[in-house]
């Protein structure tokens, strides 16, 4: 009974979605939207004609005005500095447009550039002390918030009368204050397009990435080569043109230089950005973030105005937001890593059936012997974790090295050796096609063709989402294993849809079926899922039918039969269902049976644990995994079955001596080529009865021309 309540809460209860939820960027900004939500609900409830035209037009101007000037700040706060003098600059700007316009007469293509490059002086000015004289940037634009205001003061009173007897007649000028396009105000218009391309800049363009990472870690950066002096410089330089940008619509919407405009204008703008989601620490933000913080802080002092709240009110509400939203901000960024990693791995109840008995008298078919013990080596101390070998038409061997290299072993007494190919990653599962051009899995970089003349290429690093996972699964994490069909088709399995290439024994620990079989067609260029919802695939071998593959479920402790073409095409088949230890890759043998290798043996105290997901996860917390997850790892075997599913031989390397953790083998020419990613050598097993003209390559391409 406890049993089967173990298996129903940890089967249905997603406790797992919690961490994956939490990992992701988007939730930084699902609860300020949220309160968005709640926001605007609760104004239309509060706020007569709330949603009306007029009204919403209204807010959408002050909104886009406001929120340039959120987007200037926000850039600056993810740089990692701060620009308290935003509100004597936008004041500033806005005196500087109205003297262009109202007492100048410039024309408008000339008043509003001019605009902007003041604006741009003024951020300059911010932008060279700190960037380049690398003064305090809370202290500095203290300063110049003080001296800009000061500024501003002497010249408004020195202008005022006049711009307000010179009223413009200028069409242009009045649509860009009070003009709107299809319904929405021009200022909206035009906010729209500064946020797309702040937010393609901040995403996809290298400035945006340098800025994000000065913000995260400024000495990293500069030792990364990333010019940082001039990137903080350039930062606050935009801040000052947009918030030009927004002097000029708040000039052409209103035409005045009182003496209260921009007072308090910092506060409410930091308020808007931080509540938003952008970090006071730098390195985090999005101009999404800042879009939904002006949104918010502009409803809640609309919403107080209506109610008749003062000046002073609007301003302690605003202060009490920002001191909340920064505790929030700092306590959320020091804990949220060791939230998600309390609840983001997350083990499930998985019952495998009684191992067989492998007991050396027991006469079983997994009898122990010890006949991989003398096998002779290739390469001992030269390669570095072959987890797959394969040999090419001439018998040359390959074999994948975890600095990023294909290693080439000449026939025929491969002492000599090359580096055939460098690609980067981890390889892993390899195949040749009908023109010799070999095809690798590597780990954390999706699937890779190298030509004969030794040019790599990427074949596919992504598939199609899946439309109910949280995590998105279109990145190829670690495809691991792979074959190729007759008609050029390429079956792979991908391990794990969660993890990385060095995360993947966590994938064990948690038992839940990450894994998926992934389809690359040549015909059309496509990568699709066939398979998901498997537990650690691995080993993929193009069945003897040509319509079917079969493949390991590691952790599941299986073999299975899946046909992509003929009349069972779609269906899953069992073939073998309870092996003794977990299975890796698989390959042909020369009697058209099928070799696989097993990468480490069950045993009971792991078989119980598998039961007891919360034991797991205890476990995973004081202990390294590999101290515990794989009790017999150094226990290397390969074994012979059919597609019967009987098992018709064993090899077994007893305490791992040659060869621990075996991770795939390849019959070639009455022998047998051993690998395994925890290895420093190639084993060589010569096989008493086997074929000696047999060459997977010759088997497989040369009957199918």
């Amino acid at each position: 009974m406890t049993e089967t309540l173990t298996r129903l809460r940890y089967r249905y209860w997603p406790d797992h979605w919690v961490g994956e939820i939490l990992s992701k960027r988007w939730t930084e900004t699902a609860i300020p939207v949220l309160l968005l939500v709640l926001v605007v609900i609760a104004s239309g409830r509060l706020i007569g004609n709330f949603y009306s035209a007029g009204a919403l037009a209204d807010t959408l101007r002050q909104a886009g005005e406001i929120g340039l000037i959120v987007l200037g700040m926000g850039l600056v706060m993810i740089v990692g500095g701060i620009d308290l003098s935003v509100g004597s600059m936008f004041a500033l700007t806005n005196f500087f447009a109205l003297l262009f316009i109202h007492v100048l007469k410039w024309p408008v293509v000339l008043a509003v550039p001019a605009t902007l490059l003041c604006g741009a002086a003024l951020g300059a000015i911010n932008g060279y002390l700190i960037g380049y004289l690398r003064l305090r940037a809370f202290l500095t634009t203290l300063i110049t918030l003080i001296i800009f205001r000061s500024v501003y003061e002497i010249l408004s009173g020195q202008y005022s009368t006049a711009i307000a007897g010179n009223l413009p007649d200028s069409e242009v000028w009045d649509f860009i204050g009070s003009g709107a396009f299809l319904g929405l105000p021009t200022v909206a218009w035009f906010y729209a397009v500064v946020a797309i391309a702040g937010h393609i800049m901040l995403t996809r363009l290298r400035i945006g990435w340098h800025i994000m990472a000065i913000g995260g870690s400024r000495r990293s950066a500069y030792n990364g080569g990333i010019a940082v002096r001039r990137t903080v410089f350039l930062c606050y330089v935009g801040c000052g043109v947009l918030t030009g940008a927004a002097g000029c619509f708040f000039a052409s919407r209103l035409a005045t230089a009182g003496a209260d405009i921009g007072i308090g204008m910092e506060v409410l703008v930091l308020t808007a950005a931080v509540i938003g989601g952008i970090s006071l620490g730098g390195g985090r933000g999005s101009v999404t973030k800042a879009m939904v913080g002006t949104l918010l802080v502009l409803l809640i002092t609309n919403g107080l105005t209506s109610m008749s709240a003062s000046g002073g009110v609007i301003r302690m509400v605003l202060a009490g937001i920002l001191i909340l939203a920064a505790v929030i901000d700092v306590r959320w960024l020091k804990n949220r890593q060791r939230i998600i990693s309390k609840v983001y791995v997350s083990p499930t109840y998985h019952r495998l059936g009684n191992a067989p008995d492998c007991s050396m008298g027991g006469g079983g078919a997994f009898a122990l012997n010890n006949k991989l013990r003398d096998v002779s080596l290739i390469g001992l101390g030269r390669i570095e974790s072959p987890e797959d070998v394969i040999l090419d038409r001439d018998d040359n061997l390959y074999a994948g090295s975890r600095h990023g290299d294909i290693i080439r072993f000449f026939a025929p007494d491969y002492e000599r050796m090359e580096v055939f190919a460098h690609i980067g990653g981890q390889p892993l599962g390899m195949a040749f096609d009908r023109e010799q051009n070999l095809y690798v899995c590597i780990g954390g970089m999706g699937l890779y063709r190298i030509k004969p003349d030794k040019t790599v290429e990427r074949v596919t690093d992504e598939t199609n989402r899946s439309w109910r996972s949280i995590n998105d699964d279109s990145r190829l994490r670690l495809a691991d294993d792979l074959d190729i069909a007759d008609d050029g088709r390429i079956f792979f399995s991908e391990a794990t849809v969660r993890y990385e290439m060095d995360e993947w024994p966590v994938d064990g620990l948690e038992a839940r079926g990450n894994g998926r079989i992934v389809c690359w067609d040549p015909r059309d260029n496509s990568t699709r899922t066939v398979l998901r919802d498997l537990k650690f695939p691995n080993g993929i071998c193009i069945a003897s039918d040509g319509q079917s593959i079969l493949f390991a479920e590691t952790w599941g402790c299986c073999i299975k039969r899946y046909w992509f073409d003929g009349p069972k095409k779609g269906r899953v088949e069992s073939v073998i269902d309870n092996l003794p230890g977990y299975p890796d890759n698989i390959n042909l043998a020369s009697d058209g049976n099928y070799w696989l290798a097993m990468v480490g043996m069950r045993s009971p105290s792991y078989d119980l644990a598998m039961r007891m997901p919360g034991f797991r996860k205890r476990m995973a917390q004081r202990l390294p995994l590999d101290e515990w997850l794989f009790p017999n790892i150094n226990t290397g075997c390969v074994l012979k079955f059919n597609e019967a599913g009987e098992v018709l031989e064993t090899l077994w390397d007893l305490g791992g001596e040659n060869h621990p953790m075996i991770t795939s083998m390849r019959e070639h020419k009455g022998h047998l080529y051993l690998g395994g990613i925890s290895n420093n050598r190639i084993g060589v097993y010569k096989l008493p009865d086997a074929d000696p003209t047999f060459s997977q390559y010759e088997r497989r391409w040369s009957a199918n021309p």
